[in-house]
C-alpha cells in the first residue's frame, strides 16, 4: 500500500471510527486515506506518537469482515505472516491491523529489477510453507465455484463483445477439463486466491514477505496461487522467472511434472478467463474503465495455458465462439 492520496480535509471517515480507534488505543490518531482495491474496502493508515497501524473499512452490507478474520486468525496461527489483529468490530466492518510499512512487493521490483527472483524465490518458498500446513477451516474449492467464476466471461465479455456465445458448450467443456484435476485437490490446501505482486508485503527482507487480501481463501488445489502469483494481472512475469518459479515449487514438495504443468494450465485458463470477465464487469456495471487496460495481459496468458493439452475441450470452444480478431494479443476492443 502507499502513502496518502488525499488530504486530511477531503477524507471522508466511516461512522465511529474515533471511538473505535480510542478503545483499541488509538485516540487523537491522524488518519490518512490509502488507495483503495476492486472492493468496497476502504484502507486508512493511523499515526500516532510515531507507532503506526492501518485501518480497514469493510462497511456492511456490500462488505463483510468476518471471511478476513477467520483467515487472518488460522494463517497468524499457524505460522503465516499474516498481519496481527490489533483490534475488530465486525458488525461496522471496522478492524485495525499491524502495519506492514510500503515496501510492496509490485513497487520494490519496479524500481529494484535485479532483485527478482531472489522476491520471487520468497514468495514461492512461503507457498510451500503455506502447502505443508492442513488446509484451514475454509470452504472447498468446488465445481460449482470453478463454474460460477469461469461464467463470468459468457455473462460479461460475450455480451460486451455482441458474441452469442454457446454457454451450454462452455459449462460442458470445463467440467470435462476439470474432471481430471478436482480428485488431486483432495485433502486440498489452503488457497488464498489473490495471491501476487500487489497483495505481497516486504517486510524488512526479500525473502520476510507479509500476506494481504485473504478474506476469500478455499481449500483446493496446489497450483492455484502459483497461477495466481506468476500470471499476474497487473505486472509482467517473464516466462524465464514463471518457469524457474515452478521449477523451485517442484523441488520442494516433489509433486509430479507432468501431472502439475497440466493442472497449472487448467487452473491459469480457469482464472483467467474469471478475470476477463471481472475486468469487463467493473467496466460495465462499476464504471471502471482503467480495468480494460488490463484485459491484454491476462488475455495472453490466457492464450498460453489454451495451447496446453490439457485444455483442448476449452480451446476448441473458443475456436467455434471467440473469433479471431478478439483473440488477438490487445485482447480485443471496447466500445466506449
Amino acid at each position: 500500500m502507499a502513502d496518502a492520496i488525499d488530504p486530511p480535509s477531503t477524507v471522508s471517515l466511516p461512522g465511529g471510527v474515533h471511538a473505535f480507534l480510542a478503545r483499541a488505543g488509538w485516540s487523537d490518531a491522524a488518519i490518512e486515506p490509502l488507495p483503495g482495491d476492486a472492493s468496497f474496502r476502504r484502507y486508512f493508515r493511523i499515526r500516532r506518537d510515531g507507532r503506526t497501524s492501518l485501518l480497514m473499512d469493510a462497511p456492511p452490507p456490500n462488505e463483510d469482515p468476518a471471511p478476513f478474520l477467520r483467515a487472518a486468525h488460522w494463517l497468524d496461527d499457524n505460522g503465516m505472516r499474516a498481519p496481527h489483529i490489533l483490534a475488530e468490530d465486525a458488525a461496522k466492518g471496522l478492524v485495525l491491523l499491524e502495519d506492514f510499512g510500503t515496501d510492496r512487493m509490485r513497487d520494490y521490483l519496479d524500481t529494484h529489477p535485479a532483485d527478482e527472483i531472489e522476491v520471487y524465490g520468497g514468495a514461492i518458498d512461503a507457498l510451500v510453507q503455506l502447502h505443508r500446513l492442513p488446509p484451514g477451516p475454509f470452504l472447498d474449492y468446488s465445481l460449482s465455484e470453478y463454474l460460477r467464476e469461469v461464467r463470468l466471461f459468457t455473462e460479461w465479455y460475450c455480451p460486451a463483445q455482441n458474441l452469442h456465445a454457446d454457454a451450454a458448450g462452455y459449462t460442458a467443456a470445463w467440467e470435462a477439463t476439470l474432471a481430471d484435476l478436482l480428485p488431486r485437490q483432495r485433502p486440498g490446501v489452503t488457497v488464498l486466491r489473490d495471491y501476487h505482486a500487489e497483495n505481497i508485503m516486504l517486510l524488512g527482507a526479500l525473502n520476510r514477505q507479509g500476506l494481504l487480501d485473504f478474506q476469500d481463501a478455499l481449500v483446493g488445489h496446489p497450483a492455484y496461487d502459483l497461477v495466481s502469483l506468476l500470471q499476474d494481472a497487473r505486472r509482467d512475469v517473464s516466462a524465464e522467472v514463471e518457469t524457474a518459479m515452478i521449477e523451485r515449487y517442484l523441488a520442494a514438495t516433489g509433486a509430479d511434472r507432468e501431472t502439475f504443468l497440466a493442472d497449472y494450465a487448467r487452473l491459469g485458463a480457469q482464472r483467467n478467463i474469471k478475470i476477463v470477465g471481472i475486468f469487463v464487469r467493473l467496466w460495465k456495471r462499476d464504471g471502471k474503465r482503467r480495468y480494460l487496460d488490463l484485459i491484454p495481459r491476462v488475455w495472453r496468458q490466457l492464450e498460453r495455458d489454451l495451447s496446453h493439452p490439457a485444455l483442448a475441450r476449452v480451446e476448441e470452444w473458443f475456436a467455434a465462439n471467440v473469433p479471431a480478431t478478439l483473440r488477438q494479443a490487445d485482447g480485443g476492443a471496447f466500445a466506449a
